[in-house]
């Protein structure tokens, strides 16, 4: 038996009572708890050049990865490596609210939970010991938990191996996924350094249910992709008192959202799945104090999820979408203006708006073309200006990038100019196209099928992972068109935001996830089915890694 219920579980407890909320200084903590746990094994005090505690690149935080790989003896010539990943860092604990101080840990917390009024579902499992409560324990806890064991019993039995296994790892994949980025660096380095040939990747994040009442226990054989794209809208101010003389941007953004949140034309359905539509992350206008005059400026932006589109078509479908909202609000502007003179007994004459929708990147070459030099040193200069601004993230920087430009357009009729501010994380999925992603997928089918009659619930595959993850951060399909539309779109890149995807080329492994099973994610009530998170898990995924490198 390679991994049992009782120390994956006691691994999981141990990294689950290490706060390690992202962007806090308890990444440093989980760092460092791994990286005594795997020090300890004997195999890396023989080997201790076989582990690292890295700090991640080019980032405001301190905080670390933590990578370890065993030399499979088997057969030493053998240079296949799996990469076995999974990410330490958490979301935040103020959901708990009066039970924060136990949110990290689970025996206190699931026996303070019998004292409170919980969902019928909740307090089932909670009372019938099948299941496990706490901050971290799905997401993904138990998964790196389940990967340390595995690491270990290899440690132990290198012998078995034909190959090499590397576990991974990494903080920080709830916000940025800077630990991933800079983990590639370390991978891309193992392999110059000991000729590592990456054959797969196994990521453990959690897996839950689709639908009320579904049984299933998914694993999945790549995952959606993300984008942010991101909308400036200008107006023309007006006195309230006067409100047809000008254009409120809010009022486009309202009509921009209804256009484009919950759209199904907006889903990109590949492989015969589909994603979730679009829905709006923010919407704001850009007025800092409270006035009687609209608005100058408006701004949104949008999750959207993509399984085959790339970030250029992406563009153009929302550049579309934003000139269907644009004109829809102009006809509804007129036909309301229209009924208002009826009303107020006042001459009717259309409105002089018209809709116009802008990219970003030809908006920046227009006017680098108009202004030259002095319009690229002037935003050179204000770029670096605005990085002392602390308080800005990616999308409130790229924003403000964008309202700067705008004021050096000589036609400054209300517009809505599309970007991109956030980071891109590409879509994967096996699809067969080398050997690589065929083994891969047919030692998955293979494991399923050896595990299955063991646990009563179906295991089934599917084709995307429904969240996102950091698996999209070690292959990449994209051509270089594809990436140049994010590079040139994103206002912020090279300054605020930068990803080196040549570091994701240089890797590309073909990837898959088998994670714990779980309910409510990111919610107080996080918590995992004990038998499939501990003991299903790590069989499965020990079955991939005979059949790859066993």
């Amino acid at each position: 038996m390679i991994s049992t219920k009782n120390e994956v579980l006691r691994f999981t407890d141990e990294l689950v009572r290490v706060e390690s909320i992202v962007d806090t200084t308890g990444e440093i903590a989980i760092a460092d708890k791994l990286y005594e746990l795997i020090s300890a094994l004997p195999y890396f005090q023989v080997n201790p050049n076989q582990l690292i505690k890295a700090r991640t690149v080019d980032d405001e935080f301190e905080r670390y990865n933590v990578l370890a790989f065993v030399e499979g003896t088997k057969d030493i010539t053998n240079n296949k490596t799996l990469i076995l990943m999974g990410h330490m860092d958490t979301v935040g604990i103020d959901d708990y609210t009066h039970l924060k101080d136990v949110s990290c840990s689970p025996s206190e917390l699931m026996e303070k939970l019998k004292g409170e009024p919980l969902p019928s579902l909740v307090k089932d499992q909670l009372l019938s010991g099948e299941w496990y409560f706490g901050r971290g324990v799905l997401d993904m806890k138990s998964g790196v938990a389940s990967n340390l064991s595995l690491l270990k019993y290899y440690a132990e039995h290198p012998e078995e191996l034909s190959g090499n296994l590397v576990f991974f790892a990494e903080c920080d994949e709830e916000v940025s996924s800077k630990g991933v980025l800079s983990g590639l660096k370390n991978l891309k380095k193992w392999k110059q350094d000991y000729g590592f040939d990456y054959i797969g990747l196994i990521n453990s994040d959690f897996v839950a249910p689709l639908y009320e009442g579904d049984e299933n226990r998914y694993i999945y054989k790549g995952t959606v992709g993300k984008l942010l794209p991101s909308f400036f809208i200008t107006g023309a101010e007006t006195h309230v008192g006067s409100a047809f003389e000008g254009l409120d941007p809010n009022y486009i953004a309202a009509e921009l959202t209804r256009q484009i949140s919950y759209n199904p034309d907006l889903c990109d359905s590949f492989l015969g799945e589909t994603p979730a539509p679009p829905v709006s992350l923010k919407q704001m206008d850009l007025k800092p104090t409270y006035t009687v005059q609209t608005a100058l400026s408006a701004y949104v932006y949008f999750n959207f999820f993509i399984h085959s589109w790339s970030p250029k078509d992406v563009l153009n479908k929302l550049s579309e979408q934003a000139e269907i909202a644009f004109e829809n609000a102009l006809t509804t502007l007129n036909e309301r203006y229209e009924k208002f003179n009826k009303i107020t007994n006042q001459p009717s004459t259309k409105l002089p708006w018209r809709t116009r929708v802008l990219i970003y990147e030809d908006m920046t070459k227009e006017l680098e073309e108009e202004h030259g030099e002095k319009f690229i040193k002037h935003m050179e200069d204000f770029k670096s200006k605005l990085l002392q601004d602390s308080t800005l993230d990616t999308r409130m920087f790229a924003a403000r990038v964008v309202e700067e430009e705008w004021n050096w357009m000589k036609d400054k009729s209300p517009a809505i100019i599309l970007f991109y501010s956030s980071l891109y994380s590409p879509c994967l999925a096996l699809t067969g196209k080398d050997e690589r992603e065929d083994n891969l997928a047919e030692a998955l089918e293979k494991a399923v099928e050896a595990i299955q009659p063991e646990y009563v619930h179906p295991i089934v595959t599917k084709n995307f992972f429904p969240f996102i993850c950091d698996m999209s951060c070690v292959a990449l399909n994209n051509d270089e068109e594809a990436i140049r539309a994010v590079m040139d779109n994103n206002p912020g890149w090279g300054t605020k935001h930068y990803v080196n995807y040549q570091d994701i080329r240089d890797i590309n492994v073909p990837a898959i996830n088998i994670g714990p099973y779980g309910y409510d994610g990111h919610k107080k009530y996080e918590r995992i089915e004990i038998r499939y998170s501990t003991e299903v898990v790590p069989k499965i995924t020990n079955e991939v890694i005979r059949q790859l490198i066993g």
